[in-house]
């Protein structure tokens, strides 16, 4: 791949939006995931620890990270079109047992939707058999402490730093999830929702403040004559209490004295309905029903949680999935691996928590032959059971004349006998 570095091409601002520049520009050199310009002026950075101090943004986080975590990850050997478990070989080892000397299976996937949430990138260094060149470990590395360079042949690099100390890795030595973004690179969350975490932080501040203060606003005391300066302290000193001490107090104004109110009420503020509102708007974000994050707000996608819990997974948890599924595809396994072995979450794993659920769809595939009474024994952890590896079918839809005519040989069902055929 050849980049153009023609005076024109150079020439245009980095920043123009809407033509060479901007967020989804493609460049050589080190990959920008930062807009080039604040929509709203004036707000804060907070970053990913001021950030995870507002509840909806760690509840929205914790809750998509936990749950594709959670999720097994299993590795299949293909033979002839069929597969099956490849529970001996090192890649089911990898993704199913242990990525890496300390962490578990979940622990580490956590940790990746973490940064992919929040940074909208997530790295994992991989470390590879010298002989076999298949990966034996994964060590994720934060977001902000690498730098994605594409060389000027099309090659990408990953700059670490850690300790004060610099390393280079290949792309074959990085597991690269991306976000939104050009396809080279995802774009970071927290700065594009910057307006939206600053308006949140803002409005948590001013009732930590209000609500910290007893609920008092701020005012001042009015009298009709001029006070020497030992009466003015004496006297914001006897009503300081006012704004601050015991709101159960009752204070006496005298000698025409009058108390005027200076900052809004909570009531003027609608701080409430902010702090609610700002609940919704960051769930946007991160593709959040907001009850899931138990924001009492009326349920949109259905009558009950069951519907917005399958929207959830589908509109947001699967392309997750699929996006890591892809990436694992393509930066960790080796082409040997990919000709004859494929890995993928195991999605069933979302039914355990409803047994009734997963008991229908287990009773439909039995009366329709898609799966054997033991097969399903097997995902229970139930031991199998003689004569439970023939695959069943209801009998309803025979032709009429046929009913009653099916006969037990061997403990096993013969074909009817057909008397209009005979």
């Amino acid at each position: 791949m050849r980049f153009n570095t023609s005076p024109g091409w150079a020439s245009i601002p980095a920043g123009w939006v809407g033509g060479r520049g901007g967020a989804l520009a493609e460049r050589s050199g080190t990959q920008l995931t930062t807009p080039s310009g604040a929509l709203v002026q004036d707000t804060a950075n907070i970053g990913p620890d001021g950030a995870l101090q507002i509840s909806t943004v760690w509840a929205c986080v914790n809750l998509r990270a936990n749950v594709i975590a959670s999720l097994p990850y299993f590795a299949f050997e293909t033979h002839n079109g069929q597969r099956q478990l490849a529970r001996t070989s090192r890649l089911y080892s990898l993704l199913h047992e242990s990525p890496n000397a300390r962490m578990t299976p979940f622990e580490f996937w956590r940790a990746m939707v973490l940064n992919l949430d929040l940074r909208g990138r997530a790295y994992a260094r991989l470390d590879r058999d010298e002989r076999t060149g298949e990966v034996i470990s994964m060590w994720p590395m934060p977001a902000d402490q690498v730098e994605s360079v594409v060389l000027k042949d099309g090659t990408m690099v990953y700059v670490y730093t850690i300790d004060g100390n610099v390393a280079v890795f290949s792309e074959s030595n990085v597991l690269h999830l991306k976000g939104l973004g050009n396809g080279t690179e995802g774009l970071s969350k927290l700065e594009y929702m910057r307006a939206s975490t600053h308006e949140a932080a803002a409005a948590q501040t001013a009732a930590t403040k209000m609500f910290g203060n007893g609920g008092k606003p701020t005012g001042l005391l009015m009298v009709d004559n001029v006070l020497k300066p030992e009466q003015r302290a004496a006297i914001r000193e006897r009503f300081a209490e006012m704004a601050l001490g015991n709101a159960s107090r009752l204070f006496v104004l005298e000698a025409d004295m009058k108390y005027q109110q200076l900052s809004l009420s909570p009531e003027d503020l609608q701080l409430l309905e902010t702090r609610r509102f700002s609940v919704e708007e960051i769930c946007r974000w991160f593709d959040m029903p907001p009850v899931l994050v138990h924001h009492a707000n009326v349920t949109a996608w259905g009558s009950g949680i069951e519907q917005v819990v399958e929207g959830f997974f589908k509109l947001s948890l699967r392309p997750t999935v699929v996006n890591i599924e892809q990436a694992v595809r393509k930066r960790v396994q080796t082409s040997a691996q990919r000709a004859r072995q494929t890995a993928e979450f195991g999605l069933d794993a979302l039914l355990r928590a409803s047994p009734a659920v997963r008991m229908e769809l287990y009773a439909k595939a039995v009366q329709n032959g898609l799966k054997t009474r033991n097969e399903i024994r097997q995902l229970e952890n139930d031991p199998p059971l003689p004569g439970g590896d023939d695959l069943t079918v209801q009998s309803a839809l025979l032709p009429i004349h046929l009913l009653g005519k099916v006969k037990r040989t061997g403990g096993k069902d013969a074909a009817p006998e057909d008397p209009v055929a005979q």
